[in-house]
């Protein structure tokens, strides 16, 4: 079966050459727009590693994208963003062209531009730019109309002659767009929360079996990671719809289903605290001891006396 080669972009103007453009006209920053863009498919795949950060936002791409295990149909308006080192596959699939217009817009910012900035320390605090395409950010016309409004304003203000305030006026502009797609963000998992109280009750399932697998000291305990691949969400995604559903973290979760665990351990068997730590996946039962008193004020011999 023949392989699709992996382009690497390095540069802005290597983004240019690879969807066929002009040459960008500035060399850190340019919104491309996307009804022009025409990249070259391999076997009607196209796969590349780019060294910018990228934030798109697509309107009634033509045919199906696949990223991964997942297909999209692009009819509304949708963000995605994606980081530099990102490896990114999308499979083409045809679709009648009279009724697919792609629209739509990609920004592109090499780190170089952000150097000395705030926001160069600052946008590893927005999570998105971690999250998978299938958590990708859904936008009403009116939000759209937003962040439409703000890419204008960039790619105005860098065609301009540019100037000592030019660099600073972006940044605030990138600043204010990645604002609203975070506010954005969290109305998303608000709206769509009957899919997000089910991807809650397979953590919780996910979490009990886990805690009733033996024995747990083989296995340890399970990390984010684990849980975030088993519900084919990333981390990054997982924690923060946790955050607005339940103002707790995946971590908070797994440590929740673990206390629990412990109580009735401790309540109902005679097992030493040792050896309940080992049970529940703990190399050293002094971690135990210091995360149970930290949940619950109470050290684990101090419950049980408690509770008997």
């Amino acid at each position: 079966m023949a392989h699709t080669r992996i382009e690497t972009l390095n540069t802005i103007s290597d983004l240019h050459r690879f969807n066929r453009l002009s040459p960008p006209e500035h060399p850190l920053i340019s919104l491309l727009d996307y009804s022009k863009i025409r990249p070259t498919p391999v076997n009607n795949e196209l796969k590349w590693i780019q060294r910018f950060y990228t934030i798109s936002i697509k309107r009634n791409v033509s045919g199906k994208y696949r990223y991964g295990q997942q297909s999209y149909d692009f009819d509304e308006g949708l963000m995605t963003f994606f980081s530099p080192e990102q490896v990114i596959s999308v499979q083409l699939i045809e679709a009648d062209a009279t009724t697919h217009k792609p629209s739509g817009w990609i920004l592109a910012i090499h780190p170089d531009f952000l150097f000395g900035t705030s926001l160069a320390r600052n946008i590893i605090k927005y999570p998105f730019f971690n999250y998978s395409v299938r958590e990708a950010l859904f936008l009403s016309e009116k939000e759209e109309n937003i962040i439409t409004g703000i890419l204008q304003n960039v790619r105005a203000e860098y065609q301009a002659n540019l100037d000592q305030f030019s660099q600073q006026i972006i940044i605030s502009q990138l600043e204010l767009l990645l604002n609203y797609a975070e506010r954005f963000y969290q109305r998303q998992f608000l709206t769509r929360k009957v899919s997000n109280h089910q991807i809650l009750e397979r953590l919780e399932s996910i979490l009990e079996d886990y805690f009733n697998s033996e024995p747990l000291v083989d296995r340890g305990l399970p990390s984010v990671h684990d849980i975030a691949q088993e519900l084919n969400l990333t981390p990054d995604y997982l924690s923060s719809m946790l955050k607005s559903l339940t103002g707790q973290t995946t971590q908070q979760h797994i440590h929740n289903k673990l206390i629990e665990r412990a109580k009735v351990k401790l309540s109902t068997t005679k097992l030493s605290v040792s050896e309940i730590a080992y049970e529940l996946g703990f190399e050293h039962p002094q971690s135990f001891s210091k995360l149970f008193k930290s949940k619950t004020r109470q050290t684990p011999l101090e419950f049980r006396a408690a509770f008997n």
